[in-house]
Protein backbone atom coordinates (compact mmCIF):
# COMPACT_ATOMS: atom_id res chain seq x y z
CA UNK A 1 0.00 0.00 0.00
CA UNK A 2 1.02 3.63 -0.43
CA UNK A 3 2.50 5.15 2.73
CA UNK A 4 0.87 8.56 2.40
CA UNK A 5 -1.80 10.24 4.50
CA UNK A 6 -3.61 13.09 2.71
CA UNK A 7 -3.78 16.47 4.39
CA UNK A 8 -7.27 16.65 5.96
CA UNK A 9 -7.49 20.34 5.13
CA UNK A 10 -7.19 19.46 1.43
CA UNK A 11 -8.86 16.05 1.41
CA UNK A 12 -11.34 16.14 4.31
CA UNK A 13 -12.73 12.65 3.77
CA UNK A 14 -12.61 9.34 5.60
CA UNK A 15 -10.70 6.65 3.73
CA UNK A 16 -12.58 3.44 3.07
CA UNK A 17 -11.35 0.14 1.70
CA UNK A 18 -12.76 -2.70 -0.38
CA UNK A 19 -11.03 -6.02 -0.88
CA UNK A 20 -11.79 -6.72 -4.52
CA UNK A 21 -10.90 -9.98 -6.26
CA UNK A 22 -7.77 -8.27 -7.64
CA UNK A 23 -6.56 -6.12 -4.75
CA UNK A 24 -7.45 -3.64 -2.02
CA UNK A 25 -9.28 -0.60 -3.37
CA UNK A 26 -9.36 2.79 -1.66
CA UNK A 27 -12.44 4.99 -1.99
CA UNK A 28 -14.36 7.71 -0.20
CA UNK A 29 -18.09 7.61 0.56
CA UNK A 30 -19.33 11.02 1.69
CA UNK A 31 -22.79 12.38 2.40
CA UNK A 32 -26.27 10.94 2.08
CA UNK A 33 -28.84 11.06 -0.66
CA UNK A 34 -28.84 9.86 -4.27
CA UNK A 35 -25.53 8.13 -5.00
CA UNK A 36 -22.97 9.44 -7.48
CA UNK A 37 -19.93 7.34 -8.43
CA UNK A 38 -16.92 9.43 -9.53
CA UNK A 39 -14.26 7.77 -11.73
CA UNK A 40 -10.88 9.36 -12.37
CA UNK A 41 -8.48 8.73 -15.24
CA UNK A 42 -4.71 8.82 -15.57
CA UNK A 43 -2.51 9.99 -13.87
CA UNK A 44 -4.89 11.19 -11.16
CA UNK A 45 -6.86 9.72 -8.24
CA UNK A 46 -9.92 10.56 -6.16
CA UNK A 47 -8.13 13.70 -4.94
CA UNK A 48 -9.10 15.16 -8.33
CA UNK A 49 -12.75 15.23 -7.24
CA UNK A 50 -12.17 16.79 -3.81
CA UNK A 51 -13.71 20.19 -4.63
CA UNK A 52 -16.71 18.62 -6.40
CA UNK A 53 -17.38 16.20 -3.54
CA UNK A 54 -17.18 18.96 -0.93
CA UNK A 55 -19.80 20.92 -2.88
CA UNK A 56 -22.17 17.99 -3.41
CA UNK A 57 -21.99 15.86 -0.28
CA UNK A 58 -24.64 17.95 1.45
CA UNK A 59 -27.31 16.53 -0.89
CA UNK A 60 -25.78 13.44 -2.55
CA UNK A 61 -23.92 10.33 -1.51
CA UNK A 62 -20.56 10.91 -3.21
CA UNK A 63 -18.40 7.84 -3.89
CA UNK A 64 -14.99 8.46 -5.48
CA UNK A 65 -12.76 5.49 -6.18
CA UNK A 66 -9.01 5.09 -6.66
CA UNK A 67 -8.42 2.50 -9.38
CA UNK A 68 -5.85 -0.14 -8.51
CA UNK A 69 -2.39 1.27 -9.18
CA UNK A 70 -3.57 4.83 -8.51
CA UNK A 71 -4.00 6.98 -5.44
CA UNK A 72 -4.06 5.08 -2.18
CA UNK A 73 -5.18 1.78 -3.70
CA UNK A 74 -2.99 -1.31 -3.80
CA UNK A 75 -0.48 -2.07 -6.56
CA UNK A 76 -1.18 -5.83 -6.70
CA UNK A 77 1.37 -8.20 -8.17
CA UNK A 78 0.06 -9.79 -11.35
CA UNK A 79 -2.60 -7.18 -12.05
CA UNK A 80 -2.47 -5.92 -15.64
CA UNK A 81 -3.92 -2.41 -15.07
CA UNK A 82 -5.94 -2.59 -18.30
CA UNK A 83 -9.20 -0.75 -18.82
CA UNK A 84 -11.04 -4.08 -18.81
CA UNK A 85 -9.54 -5.04 -15.44
CA UNK A 86 -10.28 -1.65 -13.89
CA UNK A 87 -13.85 -1.93 -15.18
CA UNK A 88 -14.34 -5.32 -13.54
CA UNK A 89 -13.03 -4.07 -10.19
CA UNK A 90 -15.26 -0.99 -10.30
CA UNK A 91 -18.24 -3.24 -10.97
CA UNK A 92 -17.35 -5.31 -7.92
CA UNK A 93 -17.30 -2.16 -5.77
CA UNK A 94 -20.66 -0.98 -7.11
CA UNK A 95 -22.16 -4.38 -6.30
CA UNK A 96 -20.47 -4.50 -2.90
CA UNK A 97 -22.03 -1.15 -2.00
CA UNK A 98 -25.38 -2.33 -3.39
CA UNK A 99 -25.80 0.89 -5.31
CA UNK A 100 -29.10 1.42 -7.06
CA UNK A 101 -30.43 4.39 -9.00
CA UNK A 102 -26.91 5.83 -9.12
CA UNK A 103 -25.33 8.49 -11.31
CA UNK A 104 -21.99 7.66 -12.91
CA UNK A 105 -19.43 10.39 -13.64
CA UNK A 106 -16.30 9.61 -15.63
CA UNK A 107 -13.48 11.79 -16.96
CA UNK A 108 -10.48 10.75 -19.07
CA UNK A 109 -10.11 6.94 -18.72
CA UNK A 110 -12.75 7.12 -16.00
CA UNK A 111 -15.29 7.48 -18.82
CA UNK A 112 -14.83 4.06 -20.43
CA UNK A 113 -14.07 2.41 -17.08
CA UNK A 114 -17.21 3.80 -15.51
CA UNK A 115 -19.40 3.27 -18.55
CA UNK A 116 -18.16 -0.29 -18.88
CA UNK A 117 -19.38 -1.02 -15.37
CA UNK A 118 -22.62 0.89 -15.97
CA UNK A 119 -23.61 -0.83 -19.23
CA UNK A 120 -23.82 -4.20 -17.47
CA UNK A 121 -25.88 -2.62 -14.65
CA UNK A 122 -28.02 -0.33 -16.79
CA UNK A 123 -31.21 -1.09 -14.86
CA UNK A 124 -29.55 0.40 -11.75
CA UNK A 125 -28.24 3.57 -13.44
CA UNK A 126 -30.09 6.83 -12.94
CA UNK A 127 -27.94 8.96 -15.20
CA UNK A 128 -24.56 9.74 -16.70
CA UNK A 129 -22.08 12.61 -16.37
CA UNK A 130 -19.19 12.73 -18.82
CA UNK A 131 -16.30 15.14 -18.80
CA UNK A 132 -13.52 15.21 -21.39
CA UNK A 133 -13.46 11.54 -22.24
CA UNK A 134 -14.17 9.09 -25.05
CA UNK A 135 -15.85 5.69 -25.04
CA UNK A 136 -15.03 4.77 -28.63
CA UNK A 137 -11.78 3.98 -30.45
CA UNK A 138 -9.84 7.23 -30.77
CA UNK A 139 -8.64 7.74 -34.33
CA UNK A 140 -7.07 11.21 -34.08
CA UNK A 141 -3.44 11.09 -35.19
CA UNK A 142 -2.19 13.10 -32.21
CA UNK A 143 -3.75 10.69 -29.70
CA UNK A 144 -2.46 7.61 -31.48
CA UNK A 145 1.01 9.14 -31.83
CA UNK A 146 0.98 9.85 -28.09
CA UNK A 147 0.15 6.20 -27.50
CA UNK A 148 3.01 4.99 -29.70
CA UNK A 149 5.57 7.40 -28.25
CA UNK A 150 4.62 6.81 -24.61
CA UNK A 151 4.64 3.06 -25.16
CA UNK A 152 8.23 3.10 -26.41
CA UNK A 153 10.91 1.71 -24.14
CA UNK A 154 12.63 5.08 -23.44
CA UNK A 155 9.35 6.80 -22.53
CA UNK A 156 8.14 3.87 -20.45
CA UNK A 157 11.38 4.18 -18.52
CA UNK A 158 10.80 7.91 -18.01
CA UNK A 159 7.26 7.23 -16.75
CA UNK A 160 8.65 4.78 -14.21
CA UNK A 161 11.84 6.56 -13.20
CA UNK A 162 10.90 10.24 -13.57
CA UNK A 163 7.12 10.10 -13.01
CA UNK A 164 6.73 11.72 -16.43
CA UNK A 165 2.95 11.61 -16.76
CA UNK A 166 2.45 13.33 -13.42
CA UNK A 167 5.30 15.82 -13.69
CA UNK A 168 4.85 16.80 -17.34
CA UNK A 169 1.19 16.37 -18.22
CA UNK A 170 -0.53 17.01 -14.89
CA UNK A 171 1.87 19.34 -13.07
CA UNK A 172 3.58 20.90 -16.10
CA UNK A 173 2.97 24.26 -17.70
CA UNK A 174 -0.19 23.14 -19.52
CA UNK A 175 -1.74 21.57 -16.42
CA UNK A 176 -4.12 23.12 -13.90
CA UNK A 177 -3.07 25.78 -11.41
CA UNK A 178 -2.23 23.99 -8.17
CA UNK A 179 -0.62 24.95 -4.92
CA UNK A 180 2.61 23.24 -3.90
CA UNK A 181 0.72 21.17 -1.35
CA UNK A 182 -1.87 20.08 -3.94
CA UNK A 183 0.85 19.11 -6.40
CA UNK A 184 2.51 17.00 -3.72
CA UNK A 185 -0.73 15.03 -3.29
CA UNK A 186 -0.40 13.91 -6.90
CA UNK A 187 3.33 13.21 -6.62
CA UNK A 188 3.37 11.35 -3.33
CA UNK A 189 0.85 8.69 -4.31
CA UNK A 190 3.21 7.68 -7.14
CA UNK A 191 6.47 7.74 -5.12
CA UNK A 192 8.53 4.96 -6.73
CA UNK A 193 8.93 3.15 -10.05
CA UNK A 194 7.17 0.15 -8.51
CA UNK A 195 4.19 2.33 -7.61
CA UNK A 196 3.95 3.70 -11.16
CA UNK A 197 3.41 0.45 -13.03
CA UNK A 198 -0.24 1.29 -13.65
CA UNK A 199 0.73 4.57 -15.28
CA UNK A 200 2.77 2.80 -17.95
CA UNK A 201 -0.21 0.80 -19.20
CA UNK A 202 -2.70 3.57 -19.89
CA UNK A 203 -0.96 5.10 -22.95
CA UNK A 204 -0.78 1.64 -24.55
CA UNK A 205 -4.49 1.14 -23.90
CA UNK A 206 -5.36 3.92 -26.36
CA UNK A 207 -4.62 1.30 -29.04
CA UNK A 208 -4.68 -1.99 -27.12
CA UNK A 209 -8.18 -1.46 -25.71
CA UNK A 210 -9.71 -1.00 -29.16
CA UNK A 211 -11.95 -4.12 -28.94
CA UNK A 212 -13.32 -2.95 -25.60
CA UNK A 213 -13.89 0.58 -26.92
CA UNK A 214 -15.60 -0.77 -30.04
CA UNK A 215 -17.97 -2.72 -27.78
CA UNK A 216 -18.65 0.37 -25.68
CA UNK A 217 -19.35 2.44 -28.80
CA UNK A 218 -22.25 0.04 -29.41
CA UNK A 219 -23.31 -0.79 -25.85
CA UNK A 220 -23.39 2.73 -24.41
CA UNK A 221 -26.04 4.07 -26.83
CA UNK A 222 -27.93 0.77 -26.76
CA UNK A 223 -28.09 0.36 -22.98
CA UNK A 224 -27.57 3.86 -21.57
CA UNK A 225 -28.52 6.14 -24.45
CA UNK A 226 -31.94 6.98 -23.00
CA UNK A 227 -30.60 7.87 -19.54
CA UNK A 228 -30.49 11.54 -18.48
CA UNK A 229 -26.97 12.65 -19.35
CA UNK A 230 -24.86 15.77 -19.05
CA UNK A 231 -21.57 16.30 -20.86
CA UNK A 232 -19.40 18.86 -19.07
CA UNK A 233 -16.55 19.84 -21.36
CA UNK A 234 -13.35 21.78 -20.95
CA UNK A 235 -13.26 23.59 -24.27
CA UNK A 236 -9.48 24.17 -24.17
CA UNK A 237 -8.66 20.47 -23.83
CA UNK A 238 -6.05 19.34 -26.35
CA UNK A 239 -6.58 15.63 -25.54
CA UNK A 240 -10.32 15.21 -26.07
CA UNK A 241 -11.04 18.08 -28.40
CA UNK A 242 -14.64 19.28 -28.21
CA UNK A 243 -15.09 19.43 -31.97
CA UNK A 244 -14.31 15.73 -32.29
CA UNK A 245 -15.96 14.45 -29.10
CA UNK A 246 -19.13 16.41 -28.43
CA UNK A 247 -20.88 15.44 -31.71
CA UNK A 248 -20.12 11.79 -30.98
CA UNK A 249 -21.61 12.10 -27.49
CA UNK A 250 -24.59 13.99 -28.86
CA UNK A 251 -25.33 11.10 -31.21
CA UNK A 252 -25.17 8.53 -28.39
CA UNK A 253 -27.62 10.04 -25.89
CA UNK A 254 -31.19 11.16 -26.49
CA UNK A 255 -31.61 13.12 -23.22
CA UNK A 256 -28.38 15.08 -23.26
CA UNK A 257 -27.45 18.44 -21.80
CA UNK A 258 -24.10 19.98 -22.74
CA UNK A 259 -22.24 22.37 -20.45
CA UNK A 260 -19.26 24.09 -22.04
CA UNK A 261 -16.44 25.34 -19.83
CA UNK A 262 -14.68 27.94 -21.97
CA UNK A 263 -11.60 28.34 -19.76
CA UNK A 264 -11.15 24.72 -18.67
CA UNK A 265 -8.59 22.34 -20.12
CA UNK A 266 -8.38 18.59 -19.58
CA UNK A 267 -8.60 18.38 -15.78
CA UNK A 268 -11.97 20.07 -15.46
CA UNK A 269 -12.39 19.09 -11.80
CA UNK A 270 -9.42 21.29 -10.92
CA UNK A 271 -10.35 24.12 -13.29
CA UNK A 272 -14.11 24.49 -12.74
CA UNK A 273 -15.46 22.51 -9.75
CA UNK A 274 -18.24 25.02 -9.07
CA UNK A 275 -19.65 24.71 -12.56
CA UNK A 276 -19.42 20.91 -12.45
CA UNK A 277 -21.30 20.77 -9.15
CA UNK A 278 -23.92 23.19 -10.45
CA UNK A 279 -24.41 21.17 -13.65
CA UNK A 280 -24.87 17.94 -11.71
CA UNK A 281 -27.33 19.55 -9.31
CA UNK A 282 -29.33 21.03 -12.19
CA UNK A 283 -29.47 17.75 -14.14
CA UNK A 284 -30.20 15.48 -11.17
CA UNK A 285 -32.21 17.57 -8.68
Amino acid sequence: MIDFVPDPTLYPFASRWFDSSAGRVHYIDEGTGPPIVFCHGSPTWSFLYRHVVKRLRGRYRCIAVDHLGFGLSERPHGFGYTVAEHTAVLGELIDHLRLDDFVLMGQDWGGPIGLGAATTRADRVRGIVLGNTAFWPVEQLANRAFSVIMSSRPMQRRILEQNLLVEQFLLGATGPALTTAEAEHYRRVQPTPEARQGLTVMPREIRAARPLLEALAHDVPARLGSKPTVAIWGMRDMVFRPGACIPRIRSAFTRLDIVELPRAKHFIQEDEPDQIAAAITARFP
